[in-house]
C-alpha cells in the first residue's frame, strides 16, 4: 500500500438530527462550537454540560434543540452519545473524557488540541444545497477561514437555482449509467465555462 503525504482525513457529512451530540463547556469556546454546529445543522440534537453558561450562549440556542445542564461533567453524560465536543480550558478533563470514550467508540473533538481529536470541525461554505468543507488537518484554522471567505465570494449567488435545474435535468435522463454521467458532465462543463 502506498503511503499518502499530506492530509489523510476522510471528509463526511453527518445528519446531526439523527445523532446525539454532547458539548462539554459553556464559555466562549462552547459558544463558538454550538454556534458553528447550529449554523450548519440547525436541526441537530445537542446537550451542553457546564458549571455556567454565557448569557450570549443561552440567547444563541433559543429556538434550537439544545438542552443545557448546569453542573460539572459526569461520566454518565456520555451515555447514548454519538459525538462529544470538549470546549473547556481544562486539558485534564478533556483527557479524561477521551479515555472514557475509547471503549464506547464515541467520536471526540477537543477544541484546539488536535492530538486528542478523532475529527476536526473545519471551515464550511454553504450555498443552499451546496456545502463545501475545508480542512488544514488541524494545522491552520485561520487559513481554512480565509479559503472559506474566498469561496463564498467566488460562488455565484444563483448556485441553488443551478443545483435545482441540474437535479430536474438529471431526472429526465434515460439510458445506462455511463451515458447519464456523460450528459451531466457536458452540461456542468457548459455551466462552469459560462461562469469564467
Amino acid at each position: 500500500m502506498q503511503k499518502t503525504e499530506g492530509n489523510t482525513l476522510y471528509p463526511i457529512f453527518l445528519k446531526l438530527n439523527k445523532l446525539d451530540t454532547l458539548i462539554v463547556g459553556g464559555g466562549n469556546v462552547g459558544l463558538e462550537k454550538v454556534g458553528f454546529i447550529l449554523k450548519n445543522s440547525p436541526d441537530a440534537n445537542i446537550t451542553m454540560v457546564s458549571i455556567d453558561f454565557l448569557p450570549e450562549l443561552i440567547e444563541k440556542i433559543k429556538g434550537f434543540n439544545v438542552e443545557l445542564i448546569k453542573r460539572a461533567f459526569e461520566e454518565t453524560d456520555l451515555e447514548g452519545r454519538n459525538i462529544i465536543v470538549c470546549a473547556t480550558d481544562d486539558r485534564s478533563l478533556h483527557e479524561r473524557i477521551v479515555t472514557l470514550t475509547r471503549e464506547s467508540k464515541i467520536l471526540v473533538n477537543v477544541a484546539d488540541t488536535p492530538d486528542l481529536c478523532d475529527f476536526y470541525l473545519g471551515s464550511i461554505v454553504s450555498r443552499g444545497d451546496l456545502k463545501i468543507a475545508i480542512s488544514t488537518n488541524g494545522k491552520s484554522p485561520t487559513l481554512g477561514k480565509r479559503i472559506r471567505q474566498y469561496l463564498e465570494d467566488a460562488l455565484p449567488n444563483n448556485t441553488q437555482t443551478i443545483i435545482d435545474s441540474l437535479h430536474t435535468f438529471r431526472n429526465t435522463l434515460t439510458g445506462d449509467f455511463q451515458s447519464k454521467v456523460e450528459a451531466l458532465n457536458e452540461i456542468t462543463k457548459k455551466i462552469s465555462d459560462r461562469e469564467d
